[in-house]
């Protein structure tokens, strides 16, 4: 029967991904303290690199008087020494709403320090923030004629000027210019012209250049493929394509270094995988494949039934770079896998064509998970709580909540076409280990130094919304929130996980984001 199953496990190539850290969502969405202050953060990178960064701060705690901010790299000197943090600017209809921009200048593993000062006196919190170019800006058509005319002008000018100065310049006032000082225009016009074209040929060659080096430095994530042996083991490779690798004999150093063997646990894991089946997004695994080296990564497969299916994978970099890597993954059989254990998780639903929007989602031991939904329209690009909360079968709140890998849930949101992905936590949308690292604690970098590439990194120390650190003594409450905002409009599923006793229940909702 294994036989007979490998052969009809076929193994489908490679995804690039359109963003860092998340697929398609590189918005940066964080509710988190600043000292005593609470806020909702919100900051869109520049697609483009240099670039500008625009953040949107809600204080959620009165009293805030003024935020600044500014853009550092999360190690290295550049986060010593730091330039002179920009004021936010606050809204004249509500002074708890500050707004800004940023220049990003380079790729790589930044941080925005902000830096929050009211009644309570300072607070500060760093934002890990992820910049790369994604992509490249054309000149659009009427400023690129307008351009030409411009330079056309300036062109004739100046070859008339220079054929005006050998032909008049020696002539006394009124006095005609004779056939040699013409002659001498002309031949000072035509050094011109050659002198002119050579400098635009140059310009060119440059411009070429430039472009040809910008596109080199675009984003390109870690390739990964997936394959599966006859016992079900599923074995993914990364490959780097050498995003802004020096080339051999360049002077030119590194702005940022990225490989395949610099990995840090995040939430104590080297891997968050997600499995999801195509196209009705109607089966999906969170798993957390083990690294067997370098590059590679394995974990036997639990029960699954064929289809095909997307593969998102999210790491993190010991610079606090994360990423999702995709691959595709074709089962023309089930699988006939092991049972779920520890952290992993799985549920199936209906297909999202055959499933009308509902809130309240029935988990296979009785339990409910309701989605506290508002009744305003869901809108792409605005920041919003995502809300849910676990019911036991007496309709009743769930008592014996747990944490689920240090959180109070955790949630997949995933556009039903495949081109978003993004693993939110109810802290937001950034890594706890990229966070770690940005607010420049020396254990969080003694960690990320020793334990790399191994599974354990503590997150002790982090006081953030969703996370416990006394969960054996603690009463949890059943309600999670999730601070997210829709990339584009749109369907979406939204997978949301919580955990109570040793179960870990999956809930799936649809959305439609306006």
């Amino acid at each position: 029967m294994r036989t007979h199953f490998l052969r009809g496990c076929i193994l489908v190539a490679l995804l690039a991904a359109l963003a860092q850290a998340h697929i398609g969502s590189p918005d940066i969405y964080l509710n988190t303290e600043a000292g005593p202050y609470q806020l909702f953060v919100t900051i869109r990178p520049p697609a483009v690199i240099p670039g500008i960064a625009e953040l949107e701060v809600r204080a959620e705690s009165s009293g805030v008087r003024e935020m600044r901010a500014v853009p550092t790299p999360i190690s290295g000197p550049g986060a010593q020494f730091a330039p002179v943090a920009d004021k936010l600017k606050a809204s004249p209809q509500d002074r708890q709403f500050f707004t800004g921009s940023l220049w990003m200048m380079a790729p790589g593993s930044w941080q925005v320090k902000l830096a929050a000062d009211g009644a309570q006196g300072e607070g500060v919190v760093s934002v890990p923030v992820p910049s790369a170019a994604r992509t490249t800006r054309q000149m659009q058509l009427p400023l690129k004629i307008i351009l030409c005319a411009i330079g056309l002008f300036i062109v004739a000018g100046l070859i008339a000027i220079v054929g005006a100065g050998a032909r008049e310049a020696k002539l006394e006032p009124g006095a005609e210019p004779a056939p040699r000082d013409k002659r001498r225009g002309r031949i000072a016009m035509a050094s011109a012209a050659v002198l002119v074209i050579g400098v635009l040929w140059f310009g060119n060659w440059w411009w070429n250049d430039e472009a040809v080096s910008y596109r080199e430095r675009i984003y390109k994530p870690i390739k990964m493929s997936a394959a599966i042996d006859p016992e079900g083991t599923l074995t993914l490779k990364m490959t780097d394509p050498g995003w802004l690798r020096p080339k051999p004999g360049s002077l030119k150093r590194a702005l940022f270094v990225r490989t395949i063997d610099d990995l840090i646990p995040d939430h104590d894991h080297l891997m968050h995988l997600y499995i999801i089946r195509e196209p009705g997004l109607d089966v999906v695994y969170h798993l957390h494949p083990g690294l067997s080296e370098p590059g590679t990564f394995q974990l036997k497969l639990p029960d699954m039934p064929a289809g095909t299916y997307h593969l998102y994978a999210d790491i993190v970099h010991a610079s606090g770079f994360p990423e999702t890597l995709t691959a595709r993954l074709d089962l023309q059989h089930a699988v006939q896998g092991r049972p779920l254990a520890g952290d992993d998780a799985s549920a199936s639903a209906t297909t999202w064509q055959n499933t009308s929007t509902s809130d309240t989602f029935a988990v296979p031991d009785g339990y409910r998970m309701e989605w506290m939904r508002g009744t305003s329209p869901l809108r792409a690009k605005q920041a919003q709580m995502f809300r849910f909360r676990l019911i036991d079968p007496q309709g009743r709140a769930a008592t014996n909540m747990a944490l689920y890998m240090g959180m109070l849930g955790h949630a997949a949101f995933v556009k039903t076409d495949g081109s978003v992905f993004a693993h939110i936590h109810p802290t937001g949308s950034v890594s706890m280990a990229a966070f770690m690292l940005a607010q420049n604690r020396p254990e969080n970098n003694a960690n990320a130094a020793s334990d790399r590439n191994m599974p354990g990194m503590e997150m002790a120390g982090m006081k953030m919304p969703g996370m416990n650190d006394d969960s054996t003594t603690a009463v949890l409450p059943n309600e999670v929130s999730f601070p997210y905002g829709f990339p584009t409009p749109g369907r979406y599923r939204i997978f949301v996980q919580m955990k109570h006793g040793g179960t870990i229940e999956t809930g799936v909702f649809d959305a439609t984001a306006e």
